[in-house]
């Protein structure tokens, strides 16, 4: 069964619809440039309304080491999400969470570069040289297809929504599929109907 994870969550409501439709995990976005930032503050108080068994996942783009480890702690946050410049030497510095490195795909992947990080999983992202994330754009998910080799977790994004999502599967194989612009009315609000057809379509997909 492909998992799912519901990022830019900025507040309760969308946090608790998110839960109902099905999804495996909540993505909160400590990163000040993206429009789906979430105070720290803000987003601890959300997670105490979330059942345990719903992955907390913060993501950080070039923060620092001392901020990354007080918000984790804070947010009671189970995954790390690094979507910047992270050295894999940096990934090596939070013992007790299951990092998620994120690489922006523009062309060929290098999967010797790939290799240097020792994380719990990777995450493919669309390359937008104006955004971290968040674009809503899909690339060539061909330059992925044969990762699974790699026997690490994969989350796939970019671009993906409820019609796409099956041959995404399809084609990739992905243990996760990360969304967030698609299955919202506006940056940072979701739309509660588009989140549950996008569930729908990957459990669909999935039997």
């Amino acid at each position: 069964m492909v998992k799912v994870k519901i990022c830019g969550i900025t507040n309760l409501e969308d946090a608790l619809n998110s839960v109902k439709a099905g999804c495996n995990a909540l993505g909160f976005v400590f990163y000040r440039k993206s429009p789906r930032y979430i105070t720290p503050e803000k987003a601890s108080q959300i997670v105490k309304h979330i059942p345990a068994h719903i992955l907390k996942i913060g993501v950080f783009v070039n923060a620092k080491e001392k901020t990354i480890k007080r918000i984790a702690k804070l947010c009671n946050l189970d995954m790390l999400q690094f979507h910047g410049n992270e050295s894999p030497q940096f990934c090596k510095k939070f013992k007790g969470y299951k990092i998620i490195k994120a690489f922006r795909v523009k062309g060929k992947i290098e999967v010797k570069n790939l290799l240097h990080y020792k994380t719990f999983a990777y995450l493919f992202d669309t390359f937008v040289k104006s955004k971290m994330g968040g674009t809503g754009k899909k690339f060539n998910w061909t330059r992925v297809r044969h990762l699974e080799d790699f026997y690490k977790p994969i989350f796939l994004s970019g671009g993906l929504d409820a019609r796409n999502v099956t041959e995404a599967i399809k084609q990739v194989r992905p243990d996760w599929l990360d969304v967030s612009t698609s299955v919202e009315i506006k940056p940072g609000k979701k739309d509660y109907n588009k989140v549950k057809e996008f569930i729908e379509a990957v459990k669909k997909t999935a039997l």
